[in-house]
């Protein structure tokens, strides 16, 4: 349950009713806001005469179900939104992570050129084995920082775990958390509190109402600017990385009131399906898409086979616009 609280009531007042229901409580602009997981079918009886509005809940997709609001968030991003009146269409790419200043360079160069203004690199890898590269660390958020100065663009970039949150939110216009770090209530408080957008990841094992709390955890913490990414589920199917799950997609657009972007570049795992694929999602109408391109991908220290060379990147993302077009989408 969602309850409005006017703002003349005291502090005081308004903890002491959460605390009587079990709530939790955030402060707005306009007005104090309980929520409780309490599955009741009626506004408790010390809230009716104080109450604004309330919304009851079948489930504990609250903050960021349409039932409570019907328009998707929007979140700004530099210059340009996602979200709100839904027409544009966000394009994130870059390389899976930062390897060095030539490589995060010439991406800077290729994006700006193609007008892209969000980069997306990491420098904390989660890689399954212990043997591969991890990331640069701090040194790479420092070229990030670098190329954010000398390009104009935005940051992306992942926290892996607590040891460097610190670090990303100092240094990333936008907060990624991956797929692997889902389920980290840590990460997840650290992102809600830092009041940056985040694109928080689905795990390959993920069901959707998981999903969506984990969101409402990082909006119960006070930052309703959450981009959803599908990524990809793991399935019985061992030809391609993993599956790419549209039909959940569908369901979110339908259900929940944050914007959704779709990553085909982990779903399909190799660089002749991401075409494709994100013409596809384009089609679908959908919020953006998270694109991994790379200078010279057969030399990526990480990814290599799902990564698009530069000059593919192009050529894909030219043939995305009379999409767009047709379903009223501007690319940004």
């Amino acid at each position: 349950m969602i309850i409005h609280l006017p703002k003349n009531i005291s502090c005081t007042q308004v903890q002491e009713l959460a605390n009587n229901i079990g709530a939790l409580c955030l402060e707005q602009a306009e007005q104090f806001v309980l929520i409780t997981n309490h599955m009741t079918k009626q506004l408790p009886t010390d809230l009716k005469d104080i109450a604004l509005q309330h919304w009851i809940f079948d489930s504990d997709m609250q903050l960021s179900s349409r039932q409570y609001l019907a328009e998707t968030h929007r979140i700004t991003l530099g210059d340009t939104y996602i979200g709100g009146d839904q027409k544009n269409q966000l394009m994130i790419a870059g390389p899976c992570a930062v390897e060095s200043r030539e490589q995060i360079e010439q991406s800077c160069q290729m994006l700006q050129q193609q007008g892209i203004r969000i980069l997306r690199a990491g420098c904390y890898k989660p890689r399954t084995s212990p043997y591969t590269f991890r990331g640069l660390g701090e040194d790479g958020l420092k070229l990030l920082a670098e190329m954010r100065e000398k390009y104009g663009v935005l940051i992306a970039t992942e926290m892996r775990d607590a040891t460097h949150a610190d670090k990303v939110i100092e240094y990333a216009d936008i907060i990624q958390i991956g797929a692997k770090s889902m389920y980290d209530h840590g990460l997840l408080a650290a992102a809600g509190k830092s009041g940056k957008p985040v694109i928080l990841k689905r795990g390959f094992g993920t069901t959707l109402q998981e999903f969506v709390n984990c969101a409402d955890f990082i909006m119960s913490c006070g930052n309703d600017q959450v981009i959803l990414c599908e990524r990809g589920i793991r399935s019985f199917e061992t030809n391609t990385r993993f599956t790419l799950d549209l039909c959940g997609v569908a369901w979110l657009k339908e259900h929940c009131n944050l914007p959704i972007i779709i990553d085909p570049s982990h779903a399909m795992g190799y660089a002749y399906g991401i075409g494709d694929l994100a013409r596809a999602c384009t089609a679908m109408g959908v919020d953006g898409l998270l694109i991994e391109t790379h200078p010279n991908p057969t030399c990526a220290q990480s990814d290599s086979a799902q990564q698009l060379d530069h000059q593919q990147f192009v050529h894909m993302y030219a043939s995305l616009q009379p999409i767009a077009n047709a379903i009223g989408k501007k690319l940004v």
